[in-house]
């Protein structure tokens, strides 16, 4: 199964990925994909939203069973932690604070 996530995306990012996969919320779509189209469709996302952001789940052969990789600002930050993939949201409080 993959997961596209995109944010401030254009209407017609929206049109290719609804030919592949069904959009469940607006700018989330699911669908099992070949690795192939998802790459293609990977590279069509990243493309096309210049002006947002794009979050990609992925079965992978590892622990957990799948993969994420992110393009643009998605206020998400994903990093490894010995094998486990990990995500990291700022914490408001602390980015409007500032500490001497």
């Amino acid at each position: 199964m993959t997961v596209i996530i995109l944010e401030n995306e254009r209407p017609s990012v929206r049109g290719q990925l609804t030919r592949w996969m069904l959009e469940i919320r607006p700018g989330v779509f699911v669908g099992t994909l070949s690795a192939r189209v998802r790459d293609k469709l990977w590279v069509l996302a990243k493309a096309r939203n210049a002006r947002g952001g794009c979050i990609l789940i992925a079965r992978a052969r590892n622990e957990q069973g799948f993969d994420i990789e992110t393009y643009g600002d998605t206020g998400r930050q994903v990093f490894d932690n010995e094998g486990l993939v990990l995500i990291s949201k700022p914490n408001a409080r602390k980015s409007a604070r500032s500490d001497p």
